[in-house]
């Protein structure tokens, strides 16, 4: 499973046309599932997330995290997270799941982080052709990965 965090000013996802999610300060996470993700790894990746300290102190240190700023979080399903382009120009996605156990740790995914987080957590529509937009804060940009621990 892999998780790419954004912290934001602000950011909302469209579909249609039509604004389905919105926040403010806080994160913005795009999640990537791969074949072999299991509940482990989404335990892992919640826990980590909620633990980062990537907001700025009183000092402008990033020392603080998610729930001591009241941050919001907003997730996108993002299978292109695994794509593979070892070989051609064309990405290969052979390392993300299928769709039906993609969409189902996405929602599992999305409920452990709101346990964790203690509030609601806001979120695209899975398979759909989301545009989103966001205002990057710092910019800090992380990448986390459950099966690589670093």
């Amino acid at each position: 499973m892999i998780a790419l965090l954004q912290r934001v000013l602000s950011a909302s996802v469209t579909i249609d046309e039509q604004e389905v999610a919105k926040i403010e300060k806080g994160i913005l996470l795009f999640l990537g599932i791969t074949h072999s993700d299991t509940q482990d790894d989404i335990e892992w990746l919640v826990k980590k997330i909620i633990s980062l300290r990537i907001f700025p102190d009183e000092e402008g240190k990033m020392n603080k995290d998610i729930k001591e700023v009241n941050g919001e979080m907003l997730v996108v399903s993002q299978f292109t997270l695994h794509a593979s382009t070892k070989k051609g120009n064309r990405p290969s996605f052979i390392e993300s799941a299928h769709p039906e156990m993609a969409q189902f740790f996405y929602q599992l995914f999305i409920e452990k982080l709101q346990i964790e987080l203690g509030k609601s957590v806001s979120s695209g529509k899975f398979g759909a052709d989301m545009k989103v937009e966001l205002i990057n804060d710092g910019p800090v940009t992380i990448i986390l990965d459950s099966k690589n621990k670093r």
